[in-house]
């Protein structure tokens, strides 16, 4: 008796007969189901090429884009062993270490559909190729590591069009886009998901009968003390659930929206989750008489309960997957049509992309060496109060290894305002103005916490600007009230993301990269109000302050 296989291939090559009317033919025709979405199309089955020709213009293809990609990985190696080293000391982005060996097995897994594709050099890949290594460049200049680091995983990426051709990169798509989830990015976020559980676990304390006193992110209720620190805003449990429920969605749904649905859930279900989390240790805490859900507890507890709620979100997914067909034989699926690319085109797109990928490393050491001298004095404000002794109290904004600061009292009419400036010159990712850890009081801080924050606008110099304004309060019951912004090479802004903008034109017009933090404060009961007497500080001493960072500026 043939065999099943044997029976299949005959089935193939014979005719379709039939007999009389009524008599079914005595073989069928089976048509080969492809092991992945069964209305791919391909370009044209007119004069495939032979399954050889393929080959031999992958064997060129292959090492052109292999040489490409290892390339880009030794000029960029400073940025990429960036990001391991964020993967090894943060627990939030420690996925990075899965994300290179589950893109390399997505492309192994689908090898075959990739193959019958004929690569062909794109040169039209090199624009957007070069706008990713600008981008790059901009991000070393402000030493913003996001913009560096997604600028590299996008030259990487781009390689594939330039020197595969698009149908090659239509078929990596997914894979392809899934290395950005080695990126460690998303703690931007991180303030409003504090907020977020912070709201949700006062309101549902409040409707459990349990009376509480809230202040920003700390709140009291009878047994205790409870704050909102940055591990109990939830990133951890959110980029972790995207990057699975991503990768979920696209290996148990064919339909684009079936996979869009899925991630949203991803998305939503872990930040819900993080706020029932924060609320039930709240109240174990509360009925155990803080002898639960506290100290190492707090986060195995979390850990639990996140992954219990995770299960639970695969397994109603799973009802609604969609299988794709059996695999079969890639010798069954015809190859794109194409016309023979040269072997030197290989070649050629691939020293195009070495050159537009390396060019901008050479930019920037140029302008590198082009920035002015470390910072050896700082000019002084003068002003129309009367220095002051000592300070109001013994706070200090948090900002790291300033090339230069100054914190002065100054007081008219009993009324005591502080100033303090924080000056950089030559940032790098080690000392930087626009950092997540220069801040007015740091999360963990014991003495100092902040109460609430807001903007307001001002005037500086005729200049409309809106800045940040915060309320503090300290351990032994000191209120301030304290107003920032930042001076970027002549330009202020309160904004973080224009003070990397202005810092980035700044670097390219050869000016330097000199950036200022001024933060101005005031007691919360201080005679006349905070805000009257911040108001008329700052009216009073902007030119000075411009013109003290302006000269400290010019002395190079």
């Amino acid at each position: 008796m043939p065999s099943e296989r044997t029976a299949t291939m005959l089935a193939r090559a014979a005719p379709r007969q039939s007999g009389a009317a009524g008599d079914s033919p005595v073989l069928e025709r089976t048509e080969p189901r492809m092991a992945r979405d069964p209305t791919v199309e391909f370009d044209s089955l007119e004069a495939p090429l032979s399954v050889e020709s393929n080959r031999r213009a992958w064997r060129i293809a292959l090492p052109a884009v292999s040489l490409c990609v290892l390339w880009i990985v030794g000029w960029y190696w400073s940025t990429g062993s960036g990001m391991v080293k964020i993967w090894a000391r943060s627990d939030t982005f420690a996925h990075g270490f899965v994300v290179l060996p589950i893109v390399l097995w997505l492309i192994w897994r689908d090898r075959s559909l990739l193959g019958r594709v004929t690569p062909r050099p794109n040169f039209w890949a090199l624009a957007p190729l070069a706008v990713a290594g600008f981008t790059w460049m901009v991000g070393e200049l402000t030493s913003t590591n996001a913009v560096s680091q997604l600028a590299l995983v996008a030259l990487l990426v781009l390689t594939v069009p330039a020197v595969l051709g698009v149908p090659a990169m239509r078929e990596l798509g997914f894979p392809l886009a899934f290395l950005f989830f080695a990126v460690p990015i998303g703690e931007f976020v991180m303030p409003k998901l504090m907020e977020w559980t912070a709201d949700f676990t006062v309101l549902a304390l409040r409707l459990s009968g349990i009376p509480v006193y809230r202040e920003a992110l700390q709140f009291v209720i009878p047994s205790g003390n409870w704050s909102v620190v940055e591990a109990c805003s939830g990133i951890r449990y959110l980029i972790a659930s995207l990057m699975v429920g991503t990768l979920y969605a696209y290996l148990n749904y064919r339909s684009l929206s079936r996979r869009l649905i899925f991630i949203g859930f991803a998305i939503l279900v872990p930040i819900v989750a993080n706020w029932l989390r924060a609320y039930m240790i709240v109240m174990l805490g509360h009925l155990s008489g803080n002898t639960l859900a506290v100290g190492v507890d707090h986060l195995i507890y979390g850990w639990l309960f996140f992954g219990i709620v995770i299960m639970i979100m695969f397994a109603i997914g799973a009802r609604w997957r969609e299988d794709y067909a059996a695999e079969v034989d890639a010798a069954t699926v015809p190859v794109v049509r194409e016309e023979v690319t040269p072997p030197g085109r290989f070649w050629l797109a691939g020293l195009a992309v070495a050159v537009v990928a390396a060019i901008w490393q050479v930019g920037y050491s140029a302008l590198e060496g082009r920035d002015p001298a470390p910072l050896s004095q700082f000019a002084t404000v003068a002003s129309g109060w009367d220095s002051a002794p000592g300070g109001l109290t013994a706070w200090q904004p948090r900002f790291n290894d300033p090339s230069a600061e100054s914190h002065r009292t100054f007081n008219k009419e009993g009324r005591g305002v502080g100033l303090y400036l924080a000056y950089y010159r030559n940032q790098d990712y080690g000392r930087k103005l626009v950092n997540s850890e220069n801040v007015l009081v740091a999360s963990l801080d014991p003495a100092w916490s902040k109460v609430a924050s807001g903007t307001r606008e001002v005037s500086l110099n005729q200049q409309a600007l809106m800045i940040d304004t915060a309320e503090l309060r300290g351990a032994r019951g000191h209120e301030l009230v304290a107003w920032q912004w930042f001076w970027i090479n002549g330009q202020w802004t309160a904004s973080p993301y224009w003070a990397k903008v202005y810092t980035a034109l700044s670097r390219l017009q050869g000016r330097g990269d000199d950036s200022a933090a001024v933060v101005v404060y005031t007691r919360k009961e201080v005679p006349g109000g905070p805000d009257a007497v911040l108001a008329t500080f700052v009216r009073d001493h902007a030119a000075s302050i411009a013109a003290a960072l302006r000269e400290t500026s010019e002395n190079r």
